[in-house]
């Protein structure tokens, strides 16, 4: 890793640091000891964050640069030139900062995007568990939607337990569910062998692992949301709880949410429909609270992705796109 500093302060201006952590602290050390404010660096994904984190604690103004905007240097690219070029434009003004949030929403955020890892990989063991339903001739699709919903988690960990009866099974049905208790008895009566139990048992163990990991991530989560000092400082009316749309999901935070992100916001988001509990906070996560990072409403749209983007010449439109979003609440808005 090499950094480059004003000639001026140091007389070896050019210098090669480590990337264990005693390296990036003596790098922030030299940049504090020649006077340094504010630090340009190219954003180098996972690489990055260490360097980043380390020059945020020492108190510089760090600026993340689009690597694609120092893409086309002129010239042949080595290290120290391209140090010394991003030192040269930043010193000129010419580097624009990506947006990352405050160090506070770094860590909800990372907190935010593991916990929607551990549901991705919940998935996987959905699919043995209806695959071995499936060789028990046990008709799911013919009264359930989903084998992980209330009835279904209830019935399943019956069959596991030894229980075989179809209509004591069917008891375990939910009032909600449209099938009646006769239907879903008959759908419930199967042919089970003693290897397509042992496979449903242990999908259902996996599949209990990763919701643990799941409640683990939400009472992580809850402990830097309520830390977070809210933007609204009046007192606030209380939560209408009265709205019968909000329908509860069974990968909603484990935690009361909505009210959690009234008192942060002052506005009941939840109550937007469709919008819940867990992509407002992937979009917390992702964007924070102080809107004032963008210039207008426009710029917003436009960073999101969900903006049109015209390629115009002599007032003629050549090309309209929709720019695809790489930050993950462009995505939960779409």
């Amino acid at each position: 890793m090499r950094r480059s500093g004003p000639e001026d302060r140091d007389p070896q201006p050019v210098r090669s640091f480590g990337t264990f952590t005693p390296d990036l602290s003596t790098l922030a050390a030299w940049l504090h000891a020649c006077r340094i404010e504010t630090v340009a660096m190219a954003s180098t994904g996972v690489y990055g964050i260490p360097v980043y984190e380390i020059l945020e604690a020492w108190g510089f103004q760090v600026h993340l640069v689009n690597a694609r905007h120092l893409k086309h240097v002129p010239g042949r690219k080595t290290d120290v030139k391209d140090g010394q070029w991003m030192q040269y434009w930043h010193t000129c003004g010419l580097l624009s900062a990506s947006f990352r949030p405050d160090a506070e929403m770094c860590a909800l955020r990372a907190y935010v995007r593991h916990r929607a890892t551990w549901l991705d990989d919940r998935a996987a063991p959905i699919q043995p568990m209806q695959q071995a339903l499936q060789h028990m001739n046990v008709q799911w699709p013919q009264v359930l939607t989903d084998i992980t919903g209330t009835t279904g988690l209830a019935i399943i960990r019956a069959i596991v337990a030894g229980e075989r009866d179809p209509v004591h099974l069917a008891r375990f049905r939910d009032p909600r569910c449209a099938p009646s208790t006769e239907a879903m008895a008959k759908a419930l009566t199967g042919h089970d062998r003693a290897e397509h139990v042992v496979a449903l048992q242990q999908a259902l163990a996996l599949y209990d692992v990763y919701t643990a990991q799941v409640r683990e991530c939400d009472a992580a989560i809850e402990r830097p949301f309520q830390a977070i000092a809210p933007v609204w400082d009046d007192d606030l009316p209380p939560l209408d709880r009265q709205d019968t749309a909000l329908s509860h999901r069974k990968n909603a935070p484990a935690y009361d949410a909505r009210s959690l992100l009234y008192q942060l916001t002052g506005v009941d988001v939840v109550a937007i429909p469709g919008l819940h509990a867990s992509t407002v906070h992937t979009m917390i996560a992702a964007i924070g609270l102080d809107m004032g990072k963008w210039p207008t409403e426009k710029a917003f749209c436009a960073w999101l992705g969900l903006a049109p983007h015209h390629e115009i010449s002599g007032g003629k439109v050549l090309r309209r796109s929709t720019l695809q979003p790489r930050n993950r609440a462009g995505q939960a808005l779409r």
